[in-house]
């Protein structure tokens, strides 16, 4: 696996390897790990692997000496690369929370909450850039499970965003703009955004919440059909007036 350390004055990127850790598997008071925390360990192992090295670059015995077991215990629990594939992914679409939030503020029609929460579930502090690695790996190796990964990582916020750009745009919010391409553009931003920062390593000069922001108010001041007074920007509230 690479990561990468960045001048705080350049966008020079050097790479320094790193390890995929071990996922540890907790032990159920006899010396033997649960089912449960045997499985929780392949897919930590896995996950760290397929992001390092790609979905075709990892092989079994790879993930198998990761978690520290033998490959036909692996295969006990998974028995191809694939279902261990599914499970990272499901593992990692717990959106009951979020979904809940999402939910109400297109209720609300909160534009600008909504479009936070968009954001800042993928824009914080401790983001774990594992699925923007296993995505990238996907993209580019061009296997089936890209639109697998899609469809389960991303398609589910796109339909939402896009359904109530329509909306909104139905109520006389926005301007007529094409929903879907909207959404993708708005996306866009955030996956480049998570690309130089998460996985080249170029460090921020605002804070997570500010980028947030940030990105919020340019997409929403683009969209709105009228354009009343709005809050200033991250910018606009630190900059010295002149003399």
């Amino acid at each position: 696996m690479l990561g990468f350390q960045v001048s705080e004055h350049s966008l020079t990127v050097t790479r320094t390897a790193t390890r995929p850790r071990k996922a540890p598997a907790r032990d159920n008071g006899n010396g033997r790990a649960s089912a449960q925390d045997r499985q929780a360990s392949l897919i930590g192992a896995a996950a760290s692997l397929f992001a390092a090295k790609g979905f075709s670059g990892t092989t079994t015995k790879d993930i198998a000496r990761a978690a520290g077991v033998s490959e036909a215990l692996l295969f006990k629990h998974f028995p191809t690369k694939r279902a261990l594939y599914s499970a990272i992914l499901a593992e990692k679409a717990q959106y009951s929370e979020l979904r809940a939030a999402l939910e109400q503020a297109v209720a609300d029609r909160d534009d600008e909450r909504l479009f936070t929460l968009l954001a800042g579930f993928r824009i914080r502090k401790g983001a774990d850039p594992t699925m923007l690695r296993l995505l990238l790996f996907s993209a580019l190796e061009g296997h089936e499970l890209s639109s697998m990964f899609f469809r389960q990582q991303y398609r589910v916020f796109y339909d939402l965003l896009a359904g109530y750009i329509s909306r909104r745009i139905a109520d006389g919010a926005f301007r007529a703009v094409d929903p879907q391409l909207t959404a993708r553009a708005f996306f866009g931003i955030i996956v480049h955004h998570r690309f130089l920062h998460d996985i080249l390593g170029i460090p921020l000069h605002l804070t997570h919440e500010e980028v947030v922001r940030e990105y919020v108010l340019l997409f929403l001041s683009g969209l709105a059909r009228d354009r009343p007074a709005r809050e200033k920007s991250t910018a606009e509230r630190n900059a010295v007036p002149s003399p």
